[in-house]
């Protein structure tokens, strides 16, 4: 019986043997060669680069300098049926006229929607008979760095140039202000690329856009603006253009809060190292060395992550903010102010009526700025104060509805009614801001 039970334990042992080294031989035979894997790959790769081509566009930009015209190349790519495109504001500032090339050679004149110098991203828009081929922007919060990343551009006006490289790192920032408050998020790539990919995408293996390439960087740190081959490519984030993007699309311009500090990064917070004069911090009590350490209540650590959160705060509404001053903790009232000019990267010439005779600029009520505006409504019209010189006694963003009792409706408006009351020497406005509404009477520069 015992000899029975031993036979048969060998024998079972035997035949699952015999099974598991079948099974394994199935599974080797199956696997795939590594002339098989690198095949996969590079069908990933191809397929790709067909999918996305033909939302990728070439585009030109004509600038007059000294009377003759220079011409801007770069890239981008259609992110809406209709024809709108994605590109950088260097490519196209100060741009006279602006040509996009389809993938065929087809060309459109191509129309400024919208531009943000401190991010570097503009909207473009052609008109086409039919509907366009587009990109889709992926989450970059979810890109990974040492996944695939595949550059496709116009470098040198060789158009369509596809490489592939890895998401070599995230959260870049990399320029400094120089008098503009910039706002970056690079992914950083090793991709080729070069003069002529500004404004393309950077495309992950699925062929959605995770970033706009945009600055590219010597080994010394300096620009790339030769022909050369640079150290690294950057490409700004895929949600940061998302966001600037909507906004352009919906005003045609991003109106930012503004501070009004200098600052820097410590282990505590961020020390304000200066406080502009009669800007919102200092109008609400902040001094040079205070420590910021809460922004409503959040905690402050990254300066990048503050300048956001100010960015995004509405215009005229009231933010707290807690500082170390000489280590005690105190709680401020900032009333947020819209972004200078300047700082926003956007040219204060004008040969405007209001700005010879008050030191303004004024544009039209628009759409959505009673979103941005905390004193603003629906049923408002007038003309916001877009510019200002520093002497000027109505603020940037206050809403002027009449001149001399008469209502105003739009920039042409104003000027004319300016110029009807020129005489007189003085005018008196009817203003809406966070004071509220009030009429202030104004003299004319000469």
């Amino acid at each position: 019986m015992k000899k029975n039970i031993y036979v048969c334990s060998r024998l079972i042992i035997f035949l699952v043997s015999v099974s598991v080294i079948f099974s394994s031989c199935g599974i080797r035979n199956t696997q795939p060669t590594d002339v098989q894997l690198l095949g996969s790959i590079e069908n990933a790769f191809v397929n790709v680069a067909k999918r996305s081509t033909p939302a990728i566009v070439g585009v030109s930009a004509v600038r007059w300098d000294e009377g003759k015209p220079t011409q801007q190349e770069g890239s981008g790519f259609i992110f809406q049926k209709a024809g709108y495109i994605f590109t950088n504001d260097h490519v196209v500032k100060g741009a006279a006229a602006i040509k996009v090339q389809l993938l065929g050679g087809r060309e459109f004149e191509a129309k400024l929607i919208g531009t943000d110098p401190p991010t570097d991203i503009a909207v473009l828009k052609i008109n086409s008979a039919e509907e366009l081929p587009v990109l889709r922007l992926a989450d970059s919060e979810r890109v990974q760095v040492g996944q695939f990343a595949i550059a496709i551009g116009n470098p040198f006006q060789l158009n369509h140039t596809v490489t592939t490289g890895i998401v070599s790192g995230k959260g870049r920032t990399l320029l400094p202000d120089a008098g503009i408050i910039r706002y970056q998020d690079f992914i950083q790539t090793d991709a080729w690329i070069n003069t002529g990919n500004s404004g393309g995408p950077l495309l992950n293996i699925h062929g959605e856009v995770i970033g706009i390439n945009a600055l590219i960087r010597r080994a010394d740190n300096t620009p790339a603006t030769q022909a050369v081959r640079a150290g690294a490519g950057f490409a700004i984030a895929s949600n940061l253009v998302v966001k600037i993007g909507t906004q352009l699309l919906t005003h045609g311009k991003i109106i930012r809060g503004f501070l009004g500090i200098r600052m820097e990064e410590i282990t505590q917070g961020i020390r304000v190292r200066s406080v502009l004069k009669n800007m919102p911090a200092h109008l609400g009590g902040l001094q040079r060395n205070d420590i910021i350490v809460k922004y409503n209540g959040q905690r402050v650590n990254d300066v990048n992550e503050f300048k956001m959160w100010i960015a995004d705060s509405q215009v005229g509404k009231d933010s707290q903010i807690t500082v170390l001053r000489n280590g005690h903790e105190r709680t401020f009232t900032v009333t947020i102010a819209e972004m200078p000019s300047l700082q926003a990267g956007r040219s204060v010439g004008n040969d405007s009526v209001a700005w010879k005779r008050l030191g303004l600029t004024v544009r039209k009520l628009e759409k959505g700025d009673s979103e941005r505006y905390t004193y603003l409504t629906d049923e408002d019209h007038g003309v916001i104060v877009d510019m200002v010189t520093e002497r000027s006694p109505i603020p940037r963003g206050a809403l002027i509805i009449a001149v001399d009792g008469k209502s105003v409706r739009s920039a042409q408006d104003f000027d004319a009614l300016l110029q009807m009351g020129q005489d007189l020497g003085e005018i008196i406005l009817e203003v809406k801001s966070s004071h509220g509404t009030e009429k202030i009477t104004v003299k004319l520069n000469d």
